[in-house]
């Protein structure tokens, strides 16, 4: 018999995310919203490393989040898929693709730093992927919280419309409660969860601040709306659930940004918050259809979020889980995936088989029969999907955009300590490496070294860390270095002609590269301008393999050569000694001539450092930067008598950093940053830099 069809009422489901600068509250924010909604019986607190969304030891440890945890709960009805994302730059990766398939945001400020510069990051990734969001400003018992200070960065620095929902009454020490400016009504938390807040009138001494308040947010909602305007300018009172019926649209169109505030910590302000996820935050029904590419005919077709239509599925994160083995994260956006059925992976024209599906819970989770249209879940028993790939009906395919993740910038050699370690430490990088795409593993041609990049210091010692405690695996680590590349500068030619008489037939082939420099960033490129016929089209696809091949490993250091492209111009041929791998090796030598031609540079990354330090360390620590061969591009004065100095520096000067500021500052500076481009490598430093 067939399993009953399960069906989720769409208007009654929001997939969030939590998403802010490392420190912000989130993982704190993240508890109190499933304690308030039932999810969990006592509250999780992240010093003491007993929060349900942080459950990796490394986590716990560091009292910070590393990889995204989705959760799901239940408000007012509503069901609501939460994904708590990381806010350390070196994660970066996995708040990319938890915005790639979620359908709306609440950004945590801290009501004293406000926008930080991780805010920034994960803000323009948000607006990137066009995913609505509200503003929560948390921390409002802080000292030196400053609400209007905040709201007021959102909108300098983030370019936003941030739209006051809530003030607070009282701030730091003195923080009791919010006003809900929609309802004009005060919520006072007196109990020490916070669970039953006290709906009491305004404060008397707050009621001129809020009519202000209130009349602001009300004209600016009513000029969106002929009805609401008519109703604002004849001086009638609007309904606020027609005021939040607008507010919904406009939050959802991006027009504005609903802020809130409060203290998760204290427990103060989450219910108000949860109301306004239900309230603001679009469901699956109200945002555009996900487009994609028909396969076989390369148009643009899109679905819609249809339980009955035909499957649309992305794959956002593959988890190697030590109980069930691999775990991949899904959102279904249109049509129904149901365990035991077969589906195409679109990218490789493979057929999988859908093991089980799971609902998950953190780091728990529980079988379901089958994942909707809107719906996020994951599915265990996938032998060949990975990040990023879409999984189809075979009869109406469709190809989803993928996610665009960055390059890793930083690398390390790992060795095994004894024999028995090598088989181990090779089957824990090839997982590690399939669940996250920011991690590489490659091996040094010329020292046979194993070499894994990613995106920091912290990444690669999380890395690290797991391969020992969830592998087994003894291994000893180099220290990290830089992932250093190789361009050209100017147009050169490039001659290559490769010719080997051994007796019996030879080898011979003979080619011309124009090479020329791509702008920065660029992928390498090869085209084939071919006139008369001076080398057969059948060896066109051996050329193009020898040269791009021989870029993989520059010429000055060995780094790959980056943003080169390679246009095969002439060459000849010999009708009998030519053969695919004589123009493959003459391809590799005519890159080789142009590239030395070319005036070539070495590249070294370039970081972006946002330093908050006391006013009395700024000259230190300006002159340390300085040292570093970094530029200061600015400073910016901040609350509490501490500076923001934003500057770029090569990444290779920024190891240890952490250690060196705390020094300076007598432990009271801190920094963060994250990569920005790459830039030349002076002559001298070039020639110090060996491979």
């Amino acid at each position: 018999m067939a399993e009953p069809k399960m069906n989720i009422d769409l208007k009654k489901l929001r997939n969030i995310g939590i998403i802010a600068h490392i420190d912000a509250g989130k993982t704190t924010t993240t508890e109190r919203i499933l304690f308030y909604a039932g999810r969990t019986y006592r509250l999780g607190n992240v010093d003491e490393g007993t929060t349900v969304t942080d459950w990796m030891e490394q986590e716990r440890e560091r009292g910070i989040t590393i990889t995204s945890a989705a959760i799901t709960c239940e408000w007012r009805g509503n069901r609501i898929n939460i994904i708590d994302t990381p806010g350390h730059i070196d994660f970066t990766a996995e708040v990319q693709r938890s915005l790639r398939v979620l359908d709306g945001g609440v950004v945590v400020f801290d009501a004293v730093a406000g926008v930080e510069p991780q805010s920034e990051t994960v803000w323009r990734q948000a607006n990137r992927y066009h995913v609505p969001r509200i503003s929560f400003v948390n921390k409002m018992d802080r000292m030196g919280a400053d609400f209007w200070r905040t709201v007021e960065m959102i909108r300098v620095r983030l370019g936003a419309n941030p739209l006051p929902v809530q003030l607070p009454i009282g701030a730091e020490d003195n923080f009791r409660g919010i006003v809900d400016l929609i309802e004009r009504k005060a919520l006072i938390f007196t109990d020490e969860l916070g669970a039953h807040p006290e709906q009491v009138d305004v404060p008397a001494e707050m009621a001129e601040e809020v009519a202000q308040h209130r009349d602001e947010l009300v004209a600016a909602i009513a000029e969106h709306d002929d009805t609401l305007m008519m109703q604002y300018l004849e001086g009638e009172e609007i309904a606020p659930e027609a005021l939040r019926r607008v507010l919904r649209e406009l939050t959802i169109s991006g027009t504005y940004v609903p802020v809130l505030c409060g203290t998760a910590l204290r427990n103060k302000g989450v219910q108000p918050l949860l109301d306004a996820v239900v309230d603001y935050l679009p469901s699956p029904l109200e945002v555009p259809p996900v487009t994609g590419i028909d396969p076989n005919t390369d148009e643009t077709i899109s679905r819609t979020p249809d339980p009955d239509g035909p499957l649309a599925a992305l794959i956002f994160k593959i988890v190697a889980d030590p109980y069930v083995g691999r775990l991949a994260y899904v959102r279904v956006y249109s049509g129904r995936l149901i365990s035991g059925s077969t589906v195409e992976n679109v990218n490789k024209n493979r057929k999988e088989r859908i093991g089980r599906l799971m609902q998950i819970y953190a780091d728990k989770r529980q079988d379901i029969p089958e994942i909707v249209a809107g719906d996020i879940g994951a599915i265990i028993g996938l032998k060949q999907t990975f990040t990023g790939e879409t999984l189809a009906d075979a009869r109406l395919p469709i190809f989803l955009e993928s996610i665009d993740f960055p390059e890793p910038v930083i690398s390390v050699a790992v060795e095994p300590k004894t024999k028995g370690d090598q088989e181990k430490m090779a089957n824990a990088l090839r997982r590690l490496a399939e669940e996250d795409p920011t991690f590489r593993v490659h091996t040094d041609d010329q020292t046979g070294q194993t070499i894994i990049s990613g995106m920091g210091e912290l990444h690669l010692e999380v890395l690290v860390d797991r391969m020992r405690r969830e592998f087994n695996v003894r291994a000893n680590v180099g220290r990290p270095r830089v992932s250093y590349r190789e361009t050209i500068t100017k147009p050169a030619r490039g001659v290559g002609r490769y010719v080997r008489q051994t007796g019996g037939r030879g080898q011979y082939g003979h080619v011309v590269l124009e090479m020329e420099p791509l702008p920065p960033g660029s992928s390498n490129a090869f085209e084939t301008h071919i006139v008369g016929g001076s080398v057969p089209s059948e060896f066109f696809k051996a050329i193009e393999n020898g040269a791009m091949e021989a870029l993989e490993s520059g010429f000055i250091a060995g780094y790959p050569a980056v943003s080169i492209k390679a246009t095969l111009v002439d060459g000849s041929y010999h009708e009998v000694d030519s053969s695919e791998m004589a123009f493959k090796i003459a391809a590799s030598m005519a890159v080789r001539d142009g590239f030395n031609k070319g005036k070539p540079v070495l590249l070294e990354p370039v970081v972006k450092v946002h330093i908050i330090v006391p006013e009395q360390f700024l000259g230190d620590v300006i002159g340390d930067v300085n040292a570093r061969r970094g530029q200061v591009e600015g400073l910016e004065p901040q609350p509490g008598g501490v500076q923001e100095i934003v500057a770029m520096v090569p990444l290779s000067e920024m190891f240890g950093y952490a250690t060196t500021l705390r020094s300076m500052t007598q432990g009271r500076g801190t920094f963060s940053m994250e990569f920005d481009h790459y830039q030349p490598v002076s002559e001298e430093l070039a020639k110090t830099l060996k491979y």
